[in-house]
């Protein structure tokens, strides 16, 4: 290194570079996601480096107008004269390349990865081919920024300027009746549905946490969401941790309409709260009958479990909706007894109704009992 200049050699590699169409783990809207491996640039800021800050705002004078954490117009230049680290500039060089063919984003984020070095990154884009070149050239124009080779971004702004005369992908318009995500029993969840008395046509989906992380939700809009647990298998090891899981699996809540239903275990206080700050209700399930006054002071309706028998709570009244059978696990029985009560309860002239959701209308024996909440 000469003059606090890293190594021309130094090597950036891209991990991960694509784009959400659906609601995603960081935002309602679209995004662009790429991964990073900044290698010896983790240990130097911009701070370290004689006229980062002057190459770039010299090219690119929009930034000036960035907030970033600050919270007002300057902010990241300030973070930038401080010392900030290279994922992050690359963030708001990729928003600001946006800006100046007039797409108008200024959402982001740049938090660690999995290993020292490692980055994610993400930030809004309205043209999905825009979004993504504008990740790719970010991280060349920051890169000589470091290298002290910087002088212009008109190349980069051009080429943007192009692709956005491209069509864009069409918006995700995919409406759906339920939307099932967690760490176990979706797909259990979903059969139980379907032997309610649903079809393959009403298109409940099965989504895992993992598909949410890397692409969003692949459906637009659900009547209903089902959040089995938050005990997660298949995401990093960062995104298992409970704040961050439980906001992962929240991410169904945003494609139910405002004031729908969404069914979350019992005792899943901080799932229930991010349900009902996405806008919608919350209904519980336990796999026995211990359901806290807390979970009840925030659900809309409950379904529990009193010796083998289903017993659902609405507006004070209970309801006995089915019995339990051998065939799969407890809470997938419970959780879609509930959902299934929900939909006849909620859309009576919907899908629901065309299945004869009427409860006890078989009658006779326990799994006819059963059976008479969707048969």
């Amino acid at each position: 290194m000469s003059e606090g200049r890293p190594e021309p050699k130094v090597e950036v590699r891209m991990l991960t570079l694509h784009a959400t169409r659906g609601a995603n783990y960081w935002s309602r809207r679209p995004i662009t996601r790429m991964d990073l491996d900044i290698g010896a640039y983790e240990n130097i800021s911009s701070a370290d480096v004689p006229g980062v800050t002057q190459s770039l705002v010299a090219a690119m004078p929009g930034l000036r107008d960035h907030c970033c954490s600050i919270g007002e117009p300057g902010g990241f230049i300030i973070r930038l004269k401080r010392g900030t680290y290279f994922a992050h500039i690359v963030e708001h060089v990729a928003l600001e390349l946006q800006g100046m063919i007039g797409h108008e984003v200024g959402y982001g984020r740049t938090r660690g990865g999995e290993a020292p070095g490692e980055y994610t990154l993400i930030f809004e884009h309205i043209h999905e081919a825009v979004g993504l070149r504008a990740a790719a050239l970010a991280l060349e124009i920051v890169q000589s920024a470091f290298a002290g080779t910087l002088t212009s971004v008109e190349h980069a702004v051009a080429e943007l300027a192009a692709l956005a005369q491209t069509p864009s992908m069409p918006p995700l318009l995919q409406h759906i009746m339920c939307g099932i995500t967690g760490g176990s029993n979706r797909r259990e969840t979903r059969d139980e549905l379907v032997a309610l008395g649903f079809s393959e046509s009403d298109l409940i989906v099965d989504v895992s946490p993992s598909y949410i992380l890397q692409a969003g939700l692949p459906y637009s809009r659900s009547a209903i969401a089902i959040i089995t647990d938050t005990e997660l298998t298949d995401v990093p090891e960062r995104y298992c941790q409970s704040g961050r899981a439980q906001r992962l699996v929240s991410v169904v809540a945003d494609a139910v309409p405002e004031e729908g239903i969404v069914i979350v275990p019992a005792k899943e206080w901080e799932v229930q709260d991010k349900v009902r700050d996405a806008g919608c209700r919350v209904a519980i399930f336990a796999t026995d009958d211990d359901v806290t006054p807390k979970d009840k002071k925030v659900a809309r309706a409950s379904a529990t479990v009193s010796g083998r028998r289903i017993l659902i709570e609405l507006f004070d009244e209970v309801v006995e909706a089915g019995w339990l059978h051998d065939r799969a696990p407890v809470a997938a029985q419970v959780a879609a007894t509930l959902a299934a009560f929900t939909l006849r309860e909620l859309h009576p002239q919907s899908l629901a109704s065309r299945h004869a959701l009427a409860l006890g209308e078989n009658g006779g024996s326990r799994e006819g009992q059963r059976a008479g909440v969707a048969d």
